[in-house]
C-alpha cells in the first residue's frame, strides 16, 4: 500500500539534502566542538557556519541563536529563564501572559511556573482563534515581566497579529517571547530594527518541524535580555544553554534553514508556499463540496499554507484517523503531543467550539514533498471514511434518499 503522509505539523521528513549535510559529522567529523584540537575545531567550524547561516535567515546577530534540543525545550528556557530571575527588593511577584490557545510545552510551563509564585494570565481568543490585543492591553500590569503568545496555531495553523502584541508589550516595558514552531519554514521572519518582528525578545523553532531531525532546535535570544539556564555544568551557548552540543543536528538545522530561505523567497509555480496553499484549499474545497455537515475550523483568519483543521459532525475525529490509517492516509485529531488523549482539544473548545465539535475535528497538515495527486486520492477517501462512520453513529439523521436505499 503506498501511503500518503498528511501529518507534517507533528513532524516533518528529513530532507535528502538535510541528512547529506550532516552525515560526515556522525563518522568522519565527529570531534566535541569545545576540543581544541584540529577534530573539535573542524566541529566548532561547523556549528559557528550553521548559526551564522540561521541568524542570516532571521536578520539578527549570530550571537543571539541558542542550540536546543527542540521548541519545548526553547519555549521552557524562555518561560523560566526570564522568570526565575532575582527580583529587586521588596519587589512583588513577577506577572506572566500568555493565552489559551498556546502549544502545552507554555500552558504546561505556565501553571508549574504559577506554582512558585508566579502570577498568570491566560488570554482568551475569538472565534478564528484570534488573540485581539486589546485584551493584552488591559491585561498588562506593572509587574508584567513575560507576555508568550504563539506565532502560528499547531493544530488549526491560526496566525497571531504578532507585531502589534508584541509592540503593546515593549511599549508597557515587559519582554515579548512567540512560540514559532509551526511558522518556522513556512513564514518569513525578520527579527532587524526595521523587521516584523523587531519587538520580539525570544522566539522559539523546532528543528523537525523544518525537514531538520528530531531532537534540534534554537531560542532566539535579543542581546539585551538575560536568561537564568535551565541546566547547569558547562559554558557552552555563552552560558545560556550547558551541554555537548549535537553538531550533526546543528548542521542539519543550519542546511534545513537554507532551504527553507530558498523555498519561501523563489516561490516556484509547482513549489514554495502559494503552490502549497494551493493544495490546502483545493483540498479544502473539495472536502466542502463533497460532505455535508462539515466545516474549517478558523476560517477567516490567516493561516499558514500547510494546515487546515475540519469538523465532521457525527464523526469521532480518532475513529476517522484510524479509518484513513488503515486505507493509507495519515492525519492526526489535533497536537501529536496530547495523541491519545481523551479531553476536547482545548484549541478548539477556547474558539468556541463545543466539546462534541471539537471531538470530530481532525487536522491535515501538508509538507513541500505534497503532491497533487496525494490531494485527489486524499478527496477519495476522507467523503468515503466519513460516510461509512456516519452510518455506524446514532446521532446521524441519514438524507431520504440514503435511509430509503
Amino acid at each position: 500500500m503506498q501511503r500518503i503522509y498528511m501529518d507534517a505539523n507533528a513532524t516533518t521528513p528529513l530532507l535528502p539534502a538535510v541528512f547529506e549535510a550532516m552525515r560526515p559529522f556522525w563518522i568522519e567529523h565527529f570531534g566535541n566542538a569545545s576540543s581544541i584540537h584540529q577534530q573539535g575545531q573542524y566541529a566548532r567550524a561547523a556549528v559557528d557556519h550553521a548559526r551564522e547561516s540561521i541568524a542570516k535567515t532571521f536578520h539578527c546577530r549570530a550571537s543571539e541563536i541558542v542550540f536546543t534540543s527542540g521548541g519545548t525545550e526553547s519555549d521552557n528556557l524562555a518561560i523560566f529563564g526570564v522568570l526565575n530571575q532575582p527580583r529587586p527588593a521588596g519587589a512583588g511577584p513577577f506577572h506572566l501572559i500568555t493565552t489559551s490557545v498556546e502549544h502545552h510545552a507554555i500552558l504546561h510551563a505556565a501553571q508549574s511556573i504559577a506554582k512558585q509564585g508566579v502570577e498568570v494570565t491566560f488570554l482568551p481568543c475569538d472565534a478564528r482563534g484570534i488573540v485581539d490585543p486589546g485584551p493584552l492591553a488591559a491585561a498588562i500590569r506593572p509587574n508584567t515581566k513575560l507576555v508568550s503568545i504563539m506565532l502560528a496555531n499547531n493544530e488549526t495553523g491560526v496566525i497571531q497579529p504578532i507585531a502589534p502584541l508584541a509592540s503593546i508589550t515593549h511599549a508597557a516595558g515587559a519582554l515579548f517571547h512567540t512560540d514559532a514552531v509551526q511558522g518556522a519554514g513556512k513564514l518569513a521572519m525578520d527579527l532587524s530594527a526595521h523587521g516584523d518582528l523587531k519587538d520580539v525578545d525570544l522566539l522559539s523553532i523546532s528543528g523537525h518541524k523544518m525537514y531538520a531531525p528530531q531532537g534540534t532546535g534554537i531560542l532566539f535570544v535579543r542581546r539585551s535580555v538575560r536568561l537564568a539556564p535551565l541546566f547547569h555544568g558547562g559554558s557552552h551557548e555563552r552560558q545560556r544553554r550547558a551541554g555537548t552540543e549535537n553538531v550533526a543536528g546543528i548542521v542539519a538545522l543550519g542546511k534545513a534553514f537554507e532551504l527553507a530561505h530558498q523555498w519561501l523567497t523563489e516561490d516556484a509555480p509547482t513549489d514554495g508556499p502559494t503552490h502549497l496553499a494551493h493544495l490546502r484549499d483545493r483540498l479544502e474545497q473539495g472536502i466542502l463540496a463533497q460532505i455535508e455537515e462539515c466545516g474549517i475550523n478558523g476560517a477567516g483568519a490567516p493561516r499558514v499554507s500547510n494546515t487546515t483543521n475540519i469538523y465532521f459532525d457525527h464523526v469521532e475525529a480518532e475513529a476517522l484517523v484510524i479509518a484513513l490509517d488503515l486505507k493509507g492516509l495519515s492525519i492526526s485529531g489535533g497536537s501529536a503531543c496530547q495523541s491519545g488523549a481523551t479531553e476536547p482539544s482545548h484549541v478548539l473548545t477556547s474558539m468556541g467550539l463545543s466539546p462534541a465539535r471539537a471531538r470530530a475535528s481532525v487536522r491535515l497538515s501538508l509538507s513541500r514533498l505534497t503532491t497533487e495527486a496525494e490531494i485527489d486520492t486524499a478527496l477519495t477517501l476522507i467523503p468515503a471514511a466519513v460516510a461509512h462512520l456516519r452510518e455506524l453513529s446514532p446521532t446521524y439523521n441519514k438524507p431520504a434518499a440514503l435511509a430509503s436505499a
